[in-house]
């Protein structure tokens, strides 16, 4: 019973309820929906109530659906209310930042790699494991598993659980410091301009509950076809992007289903559809919940000092990264609403970064945050190699 879909799936639905409930009634209202369902669901999985991750030996299908089917379905949904010249007008900036911050995360990882004597205490692929991590944190966990299937890391069960535990750690201590980055460093931060082509009134500090956006008067009709478009969209996507790989030209079915999303939405009927909101806000906060399981503390400290290894090794390159993306963002005169989503954008991907933006109050990042998430998909994983083999071997 402990992994049956059910069971599971009711405890992730109750996770966002109490979050939503805390966040509406409580002091804790500042956290956020997004940062409460990850932290709950940590704390609920390290206690044995739900199962704390999903492995080959123990895997956890509800957890694996989610990840393959619920977290880019809600990315469509979502991006189903976007007007494509909001990011026309305001994208650049944030494109700059995010590349910069990507070539941060590289820098992390070699340094990192370097740091912990990869080489020797990590083993032969170190140089593997450093290239799943800079794919990891420019994209997300798509260009981990693309890099791990290349080096065959799946078959050294130490090395890649040892991996993903510490991949999903620091994921969730990275989401609390990007939610907690614009109030401990706004005394220190200039004033930034306007933000990145969004209107005066969209900006502010209070957290942005969401409650009349995401709430929807939904006809059966309108659920069943919401429900289709995202479904048929992400078979389209999956089967275009198994087609271009077997083509020679992989393209991640990520940006297909985004580029899907912001065709249909541009038409005007479209924007009369209800139920996207509000079914990809509850998807988002589900697989927020799973990300927040995967936290298996327990798991780590089997490890032993594999597992302290790979963690230094993963604290110094995030710590790598945040310093250049903050440094290139004052540099560059924006917000820390606007260099903390980017920066989650790079470590957990677009759907984490969504979350941050509405949990910061920051409705206009919400498009900004996916498609930024989607460049990750595209550029990750060739960073990645590219660490793997041209950077990474160098420090030996």
């Amino acid at each position: 019973m402990f992994t049956t879909p059910l069971y599971v799936l009711s405890g992730l639905c109750l996770i966002i309820v109490l979050s939503e409930w805390l966040v509406r009634r409580t002091a804790l209202r500042h956290l956020g929906v997004a940062l409460l369902v990850i932290l709950l669901a940590a704390i609920i999985a390290n206690i044995g109530i739900l199962p704390a991750g999903s492995t080959e030996a123990r895997p956890v299908p509800t957890y694996e659906a989610i990840f393959a089917y619920v977290a880019p379905i809600s990315i469509f949904w979502l991006l189903l209310r976007v007007n494509l010249k909001e990011l026309l007008r305001a994208g650049l900036p944030l494109i700059i930042l995010f590349l910069i911050g990507s070539l941060g995360t590289t820098f992390g990882v070699v340094l990192g790699m370097w740091a912990v004597n990869g080489q020797e205490n990590v083993g032969e692929l170190y140089h593997a494991v450093g290239g799943m991590f800079v794919g990891t944190y420019t994209g997300g966990s798509v260009n981990f598993n693309a890099l791990a299937l290349n080096y065959d890391m799946v078959k050294e069960g130490t090395l890649y659980g040892g991996s993903v535990v510490v991949d999903n750690i620091i994921t969730t201590i990275w989401m609390i410091i990007t939610l907690a980055i614009p109030s401990m460093l706004a005394r220190f931060w200039p004033k930034a301009k306007k933000a990145a082509g969004a209107p005066e009134e969209q900006v502010s500090k209070e957290v942005d509950l969401g409650i009349e956006m995401d709430t929807e008067s939904i006809h059966p009709m309108d659920f069943a076809i919401t429900l289709a478009l995202g479904m048929g969209a992400l078979l389209v996507s999956n089967e275009l992007a198994a087609w271009a790989k077997s083509a020679g030209t992989p393209v991640p079915s990520i940006i297909i289903i985004t580029t899907i999303a912001l065709i249909i939405a541009q038409f005007p009927v479209t924007q009369k559809l209800r139920g996207p909101q509000m079914l990809g806000m509850f998807s988002v906060y589900l697989f927020l919940a799973v990300i927040g399981a995967f936290c298996d503390l327990a798991a780590l400290r089997g490890m032993g000092e594999l597992g302290g290894v790979l963690l230094v090794f993963a604290l110094i390159t995030v710590f790598v990264h945040g310093v250049i993306t903050l440094t290139a963002a004052r540099v560059m005169k924006m917000g820390l609403e606007e260099a903390a989503m980017v920066s989650q954008a790079n470590v957990g991907g677009g759907t984490s970064a969504l979350a941050l933006a509405r949990s910061l109050g920051r409705s206009d990042l919400v498009l900004p945050a996916v498609l930024l998430g989607a460049l990750g998909n595209a550029v990750g994983t060739f960073l990645g190699f590219w660490a793997a083999e041209q950077l990474l071997p160098m420090i030996s």
